[in-house]
This record gives C-alpha cells, structure tokens and sequence, in this order.
C-alpha cells in the first residue's frame, strides 16, 4: 500500500513564551538552518536568541491564534484530511506532521506503516525547494523512517513551484483581493534566505538576472524558483510585470539575506505614487505567523503610515478545493513513478 506523508514547519503548541522557547530551540538549533559552526549556533541561539526571541515572537503568535491554535496547524489538518478524501479512491491514507514540533514526523509514519503503507509519498508543504525547509524537512523525514520496524520506500516531491495547480488555486485566491481594492500594484512577498545559502548553489547571485530563466542550479535555488512562481502566477492573473513587484521578507539578524525586501519595497512603491496594494505571500501555502502577523498586521501598518490609502492581503491556498486537488494530483502522479 502506499500512504502518503504532508510535512510543514511547525509551530509552538501555545502562543506563551516557554512554548514558544521549546519551538525556536528546535528550530534554531538545526544546522540547516542556522547555517554555522555548531559552538558558534549554540552560543548565538542560547547566549543571545533565547533570551530575547520568545517573548516577542509569543506576543505576534498571541494576535494571530485561534481559539481552535494555530492558523498553520488549522489549516495543515483542514488540507490533510480533505487530501485523504480525495485520495480515499485509490486508497492512500494522508498523515500531517511538522518538521519541529507537532505533529511529531515519527508518529505520523508509524500511523501510516500500521495503516499498511510500504511507499510512502512526502511531500513538504513548501512550493520552493530550499535546503533550510524542504532540504531538512526530507532529511528529518529519511531519519525517522530508518528507525521504523519496518522497512518502507520514500518517494520524495521536492517542489511544485509552478504546479499548474497550485498557481491556479493561488490566482483564484488573489484575484477576488485584487478587484476588490482594485489595487493598482501587486506584490509578491517570498519568505527570505541568507544570501550566503542561495550562493552556495554554483552560478546562483552571480549576476543581476541570473534568476530570470533556468540554469544548472535551478532544481536547487530557492531564488530562481520563486521567480519563475511569480512568472506563472502573473500570467495566471494576466498582470504585466509593470504591475508587480517581488520582495523578500522574515529577514533576521544582521547579515545579508536575498532581496530586495519586502518592507524597504513599500518605500520605493509609495515614492512612485502607487497607493492600492495588494500583496500575495506564494511561497506559503497556509496562512501563518508570517502571513497574518507580519504582512496584514505590521506591513499593513507601515503602509497606511507611508500614506497608503488601501492594503489587502491575500490568503493562502489554505485548503482551498482547487489547492486540494492539485496536491492529491502531485501524490497520485508520485505513487504512479517507477518503484525505486
């Protein structure tokens, strides 16, 4: 049998700061993600992080949460079982699990290896392939099912950043935001990365436009491939690149992330006269402390006091029918490829 395993980030399982702590520590504490020495990541994380993060991060979680919890965990489970629906035909159970936190990885595939399965599709809920989400969400996962009892076959679906599906449930999203405010810009906001990772990909950064078509690395850029989700999603929407705008946001710390970013965008955007904007966060596919807490409340904030006069932000595709099918369309062609 084969089952099928949806893999996101995370979330803490409270908006109070210890719970928040016990998640940044997880999180924060993967090489994969912080990106240095193991001493140097463990005295930036607990001398400096640690001390200061939770608290701050609990109040932005604390003005986004539920009364059911986290909007991400609301609607991963909302997506996992209206997939398992779809999926109920060919028989291929669905499991959610986070990559830190809960739903733990290891009891998710122990559901699934106890349903029966023997190949189990992954698919990590990040529509760009980067190293520090899908690269260590797969990595977490092969671990996991190395400790199972029972031997099973991964196959692993590593992007789907111009799914026509998802771009299709993206559009369909935005557009309703879009003609309501009838917005007179678009912009497109990508969670960002350190500049140093995307570098690490041969010829990545190497010139101005290296993102504008494929190259060698491209299967491997978050970068490019974000830009190439913009290029379908703006002709799914019928906007010309005159309309839109694509920046990058979530930067921390000090040193260089990729740009240009998204709060430093809404300067140049206002300077221009531009006074609708709409904006659209592709690079998630549930809405989320960095859609809800960081666009709608503190980007639309900063726009109105720039002298914008109307911001709307799109939802995600969340589980949105049209997403719901696209992502049981990639499980099915996946459990369709050669045995391994």
């Amino acid at each position: 049998m084969t089952g099928a395993l949806l893999v996101n980030l995370g979330t803490p399982d409270s908006p109070e700061p210890a719970a928040v702590r016990r998640y940044l520590e997880a999180f924060l504490s993967d090489p994969l993600v912080l990106t240095m020495p193991a001493p140097i990541r463990w005295l930036l994380l607990h001398g400096v992080i640690l001390r200061i993060r939770p608290k701050k991060s609990a109040h932005a979680y604390a003005q986004i949460w539920q009364p059911e919890g986290s909007p991400l965990l609301i609607h991963g489970r909302a997506l996992s079982a209206a997939v398992g629906e779809s999926l109920g035909a060919d028989a291929i159970p669905v499991e959610l699990a986070m990559r830190y936190g809960r739903p733990p990885v290891p009891a998710a595939l122990r559901r699934l290896v106890d349903a029966g399965a023997r190949r189990i599709i992954v698919l990590p809920l990040f529509p760009q392939y980067s190293e520090a989400a899908t690269g260590s969400a797969l990595a977490h996962v092969r671990r996991c099912a190395a400790e199972l009892d029972t031997p099973v076959e991964l196959v692993e679906i590593t992007s789907f950043h111009s799914e026509p599906g998802f771009i299709e449930a993206a559009a369909a999203a935005a557009r309703p935001v879009i003609d309501a405010i009838a917005a007179e810009h678009v912009l497109l906001s990508f969670h960002g990365l350190p500049d140093s990772q995307v570098r690490k990909n041969p010829g990545c950064l190497s010139t101005a436009n290296c993102c504008d078509a494929p190259g060698p690395s491209f299967p491997r850029c978050y970068r490019a491939q974000c830009f190439a989700t913009s290029r379908a999603l703006l002709a799914q929407l019928g906007l010309g690149p005159e309309r839109c705008t694509i920046a990058f946001q979530s930067r921390v710390g000090l040193n260089k992330w990729i740009g240009p970013y998204t709060d430093e965008v809404l300067t140049e955007l206002r300077s221009r006269g531009i006074e609708r904007l709409a904006v659209v966060c592709p690079a998630f596919v549930a809405d989320c402390l960095e859609t809800l807490e960081e666009i709608d409340l503190r980007l639309r904030a900063q726009w109105l006091a720039l002298g914008g006069r109307a911001f709307a932000l799109a939802p995600c595709v969340n589980a949105d029918p049209a997403w719901v099918d696209a992502a049981a369309g990639l499980i099915r062609r996946a459990a369709d490829s050669p045995r391994g």
